[in-house]
């Protein structure tokens, strides 16, 4: 029996199902999320989906209405994981990464556990693990769940529309090196199944706000800064800045891959202060220019190589003065 059709048997004996994801969700966590609850639907079977915290806008064209939240039912969230006899741990290769409050509810469940993730050096708390780092996005393993445990039947627009959206914001709208021919291979399936690609990408690119616009603007033209030296770029957002743009979340989210778009630039790193810390978004381009080791060895985060997180308990200034610092050592080649 191959890992998907054992993951289908769990499905179908299984009496109360969660699905989680890490903290800050993006189109991966929501998507691959959404597109499970519904093929689990397809089964026969229920679900509930327990975030820890609410999507960004950009984000909310999708039913996000089903998804409980950590941070504003925390007893009903906590009550769905103790009932629990099979909890999905999507998008997430570590307990950690859901947050102080959801991770010692896992931790305390007796519930079986299948992690379906594509990040590097998955930890072993799941019972099942699925970790396909070669994959574009953890909504393509879906995809594999449901192909390779011979359901791709059942296979509609309803759960391939969220599947789709998680495979196209992981990858950059597909500019990223991890588009492999199986990824394409998956989306033709996903069109196949009725997925009209063509509204999802107006639903992500024809939602702008006034303020959001105003505040990339404000942050492309005061707030860049460009070492030419190392064709790196630098944009840093202090919680005043922030305020004064009326920011929501999601309103930064593609302004590293706007300033990567900068003819020449090998990296673009931006950083915002939220929540006391400043939080880092990393992105670079092709495989001779990682940033998940400069995420990783110096801001607490990781990911993958051409797209990472991190953050930082120091000052905007200080933030900015050590990434500075830090710059030759990674792209001086």
């Amino acid at each position: 029996m191959n890992i998907y059709k054992k993951i289908e048997a769990e499905i179908l004996t299984a009496s109360n199902i969660v699905i989680t994801a890490h903290k800050s969700a993006d189109g991966d966590s929501v998507g691959s999320s959404l597109g499970l609850l519904h093929f689990i639907e397809k089964l026969g079977k229920s679900a509930v989906i327990c975030h820890p915290d609410k999507a960004p806008g950009f984000l909310h064209w999708l039913d996000t209405s089903e998804i409980l939240l950590m941070d504003e039912n925390p007893e009903e969230v906590a009550n769905k994981i103790s009932k629990a006899d099979l909890i999905f741990c999507l998008d997430y290769n570590a307990i950690s990464r859901v947050g102080p409050e959801m991770e010692s509810l896992l931790a305390a469940s007796t519930a079986k556990k299948i992690m379906i993730d594509h990040h590097l050096n998955p930890e072993d708390f799941p019972d099942i693990i699925v970790s396909e780092t070669t994959a574009s996005s953890t909504s393509q393993l879906i995809v594999d769940l449901i192909e390779q445990s011979d359901n791709l039947d059942v296979l509609d627009a309803k759960i391939g529309t969220p599947l789709y959206l998680g495979i196209l914001t992981d990858t950059g709208s597909f500019r990223f090196n991890s588009v492999k021919p199986r990824t394409h291979e998956v989306l033709a399936k996903l069109l196949a199944a009725g997925v009209e690609h063509h509204l999802i990408h107006e639903k992500l690119s024809d939602n702008n706000t006034e303020t959001r616009l105003r505040l990339q603007g404000f942050a492309m033209s005061e707030k860049l800064e460009v070492l030419y030296d190392y064709n790196v770029a630098i944009i840093s957002l202090s919680k005043e800045e922030l305020a004064k743009y009326k920011y929501v979340k999601g309103d930064t989210d593609n302004l590293a891959n706007l300033v990567l778009s900068i003819k020449g630039m090998r990296a673009a790193i931006v950083f915002t202060e939220r929540d006391g810390i400043m939080k880092i978004s990393f992105r670079s381009k092709g495989a001779e220019n990682p940033v998940n080791l400069l995420a990783k060895e110096h801001f607490n985060g990781g990911g993958h190589a051409n797209a990472a997180g991190g953050m930082s308990e120091l000052s905007v200034e200080e933030t900015l003065v050590k990434l500075k610092s830090l710059i030759p050592e990674y792209f001086s080649n």
